[in-house]
């Protein structure tokens, strides 16, 4: 039997088959929209069960529309290995986020079949239902149930902005599959994905060894001050909560620069006035203090600094102040012999790696809780992601796929 370490993925059919894939739900600038439960998104389903089905693999899939197709191993009874990740996209998404872990995944079952090698662990590749929570909030929602951390009922109840609900469109689409979910046993799962940031492009490293992922907190602020002219009311008489507003920004940047050296982050992103107006000072200022860490002590120690001080700006200004939690999970550390696994591979692959903490969510962060989990990243141009700009090179897919192929490979126990 052939030496697994001689094996690599053919880089013109991986790439080829992201193209295919983009064919589906094209967006208006390059990208793509291919929604949750939409028909765009039935259609890629279809196609990437076609070439599963191509490449000799058995397809099921659960009662939360998640895919699984398995290749056999040469020890039935064993769990299997998993990789993937998903194919939905964001309304104004690129070609890659998602897809690569999953079409890559088919292309090292193509690798592989070619090479004659067998695996004494079966191996099977997933996609995850509604990872980006675009149309059915939140996201992650369907490895959230298969982990048995979000409850099916909840998740079938969740509805989009027309007012559909997850379970009609599931059903609607004809991808409810009748395996319970989160029944099957993972003896592993790696997910390839694109770091959705601009670190490994600005080093020159091909790959990221991903150790971490951060918690979060979502805190929504709302702030109450007095509607006023802003030309005719004194500067001096103003309950301006779009000050108060402004104050707590800069004093989050303090914050959270003060613990640079845990990896901390924080920032805003969303925001709205009441009433909105021109030459109106707010009546009411809402917006969300998005904050991140690895180190959860530390990450609960922003929260607490946050609010306090946030507190302290609105009191000094006369202005009301009110925060609700709308978002929170815990940091996630990956499987410690997962990742020396990946960071093996790309080491003997002749690769340029770093050690790199996920900033974003993925499916990975769920499944950690069943079983051990890990992620490869490749870098992405400019760090562009969640945009129909976002760009990757075909040699960057291939470096990703060729350390996932290797990883999986030691092990499963193929060749």
């Amino acid at each position: 039997m052939p030496d697994h370490k001689t094996v690599r993925v053919d880089a013109d059919r991986l790439w080829n088959s992201l193209m295919e894939m983009a064919k589906i739900g094209p967006g208006v600038a390059g990208g793509n929209n291919r929604q949750a439960l939409t028909d765009a998104d039935a259609e890629g389903r279809a196609l990437f069960a076609a070439w599963c089905r191509e490449a000799g693999l058995e397809l099921t899939t659960d009662t939360m529309g998640n895919m699984f197709a398995l290749r056999a191993g040469t020890e039935p009874g064993l769990p299997a290995v998993y990789m993937g990740s998903h194919l939905d996209t964001q309304p104004t998404g690129g070609k890659y986020d998602g897809v690569l872990g999953v079409l890559a995944g088919l292309e090292v079952v193509h690798a592989l079949n070619d090479a004659g090698i067998e695996s004494r662990y079966p191996i099977a590749i997933v996609n995850w239902t509604n990872e980006e929570g675009a149309r059915f909030a939140p996201p992650m929602i369907s490895s959230g149930v298969f982990a048995g951390a979000i409850d099916l009922d909840y998740a079938y109840g969740r509805r989009d902005d027309d007012g559909k609900s997850f379970g009609e469109e599931l059903e609607r689409i004809g991808w409810k599959g009748g395996e319970p979910v989160g029944e099957r046993t993972m003896a592993a799962y790696y997910e390839l994905h694109i770091e959705q940031g601009p670190v490994l492009e600005e080093e020159g490293c091909d790959i990221g060894v991903v150790t971490d992922c951060q918690g979060l907190w979502w805190l929504e602020f709302t702030l109450t001050g007095r509607a006023a002219h802003t030309g005719s009311t004194p500067m001096g008489m103003r309950v301006d909560a779009g000050l108060a507003m402004a104050r707590i920004i800069a004093m989050l940047r303090e914050v959270v620069e003060k613990h640079a050296t845990d990896n901390a982050m924080g920032g805003v992103g969303h925001m709205g006035f009441a009433p909105n107006s021109r030459n109106v000072l707010p009546q009411t200022v809402v917006f969300t203090v998005d904050l991140r860490c690895p180190d959860k002590a530390v990450l609960d120690e922003l929260r607490e600094t946050v609010e306090e001080k946030a507190e302290a700006i609105c009191a000094a200004l006369g202005v009301g102040c009110a925060v609700e939690a709308v978002g929170q999970y815990a940091p996630v550390h990956f499987d410690p012999g997962l990742v020396a696994t990946v960071r093996e591979a790309a080491e003997a692959l002749g690769l340029k790696h770093r050690d790199i903490i996920s900033g974003a969510g993925h499916d990975a962060c769920w499944v950690s809780k069943v079983a051990p989990t890990t992620m490869i990243f490749c870098p992405c141009v400019g760090g562009i992601s969640h945009n129909e700009a976002e760009e990757i090179t075909a040699e960057w897919a291939e470096a990703g796929a060729n350390v996932l192929l290797q990883a999986l490979c030691k092990t499963a126990g193929a060749g």
